[in-house]
C-alpha cells in the first residue's frame, strides 16, 4: 500500500488577507532561511483539526510591494515547516466582462511578464528544469472549487492569470493586449511564486479575488487604489469563509498527488553529482532534499 500522507496546509494571504478566522492553538514564529527573510513570520495553528500554516503575502500592515517580496524565502519557509499543500489567494484585476469585482477564479494557467525577481532555486552549480506545463495541482482546484460552490460564492473554474511587474497598473494599451491574448485576470505576485513551489514539489493552487475590472472597461473609471481597497475588503470577509471551507478537504489523509507535484523534481535535475556546488547544495536543503540526500 502507498505511504499515507497527513497534510500540512500552507495559505498565502494576498491584498487584504492578513490573519485567518478561526485558527485555533495559533503561534506565531520566525522561520530561517538560506535565501533570506520571509515577509513575515508564519503563523502556525489548526482549523478543524488540520495543520495549517499561514503567511501574509506582503506582511502584516502590507509592507512589501509585489516586486521587493523574497518569493524564494517564502516557499522554502513553507516547505520548511512541514507545508505539503499551497493555497494561494491573491488580489486581481478582470480582464474579461464575465468576471466582475466580486467573482472569484480558479486559476488553471499562468503567463509571466515579471522581470525583476529571482524566479529559481537552482543556478549555476546545481541546474535544474521542472515542468510548469499544468503549473497548478487541478486537486486543490477541485477542492476549492467544491468548497466555494458549497458556500455560494460566485467561482469560475480556469482561467488564465497575466502575472505584470508592477507596482503600477497598466496602461490601457497593455490592458487590452493581454485581453486579446484570452487572459482571464492579471496581478503582480504569483508569478514566480508558482513555479518556486513546483520546484520546491508542493502541490500548490490560487484562488484569485477580481478587485476591479482594471482599465480596459469603457464602462469603469481608472483603477485607483480607493475602488479597489473597497472590493478587496469584502472580498477578504468571502476569502475567510473559503479558507475555512477549503481546509477540511485538504486535510484529510491521502497518497501522492496524482498529478505529480510532490515529484517534480524525480529528473529534473542535470547537473553531475560531482560538479554540483556544496554550498548551493546545503541551501537546497529544505527544496530538493528528498532528491538530494
Amino acid at each position: 500500500m502507498a505511504d499515507e500522507i497527513t497534510p500540512v496546509i500552507g495559505i498565502i494571504g494576498g491584498s487584504g488577507l492578513y490573519d485567518i478566522a478561526g485558527l485555533e492553538r495559533k503561534q506565531w514564529r520566525r522561520v530561517e532561511t538560506p535565501w533570506g527573510e520571509p515577509s513575515d513570520e508564519l503563523l502556525f495553528g489548526e482549523l478543524d483539526g488540520v495543520q495549517c500554516v499561514f503567511l501574509p503575502r506582503h506582511g502584516r500592515g502590507h509592507r512589501l510591494s509585489p516586486s521587493h517580496l523574497n518569493y524564494r524565502a517564502n516557499i522554502d519557509a513553507l516547505k520548511r515547516s512541514g507545508v505539503t499543500d499551497v493555497l494561494s489567494l491573491s488580489a486581481v484585476g478582470s480582464l474579461k466582462e464575465e468576471l466582475p469585482p466580486g467573482h472569484f477564479v480558479i486559476v488553471d494557467q499562468f503567463i509571466d511578464r515579471s522581470f525583476a525577481r529571482e524566479k529559481s532555486f537552482f543556478g549555476a552549480g546545481c541546474v535544474a528544469h521542472v515542468s510548469v506545463a499544468d503549473p497548478v495541482c487541478p486537486r486543490i482546484g477541485d477542492v476549492a472549487e467544491a468548497a466555494a460552490r458549497a458556500i455560494g460564492l460566485p467561482v469560475t473554474r480556469g482561467g488564465t492569470y497575466l502575472v505584470m511587474e508592477g507596482p503600477q497598473f497598466s496602461t490601457r494599451a497593455e490592458s487590452n493586449l493581454y485581453r486579446s491574448w484570452g487572459c482571464s485576470v492579471i496581478g503582480m505576485t504569483n508569478m514566480p511564486e508558482a513555479k518556486l513551489a513546483r520546484e520546491a514539489e508542493l502541490c500548490y493552487a490560487t484562488v484569485a479575488m477580481v478587485t476591479d475590472y482594471d482599465c480596459w472597461h469603457d464602462a469603469h473609471d481608472a483603477v485607483t487604489v480607493e475602488a479597489v481597497i473597497q472590493v478587496m475588503q469584502a472580498n477578504a470577509d468571502a476569502a475567510r469563509r473559503l479558507v475555512r471551507a477549503i481546509v477540511p478537504g485538504l486535510g484529510k489523509p491521502r497518497t501522492a498527488c496524482p498529478a505529480g507535484c510532490d515529484r517534480a523534481l524525480e529528473y529534473a535535475i542535470v547537473t553531475a553529482p560531482d560538479q554540483r556546488d556544496p554550498a548551493l547544495m546545503a541551501r537546497l536543503d529544505a527544496v530538493a532534499g528528498r532528491v538530494l540526500g
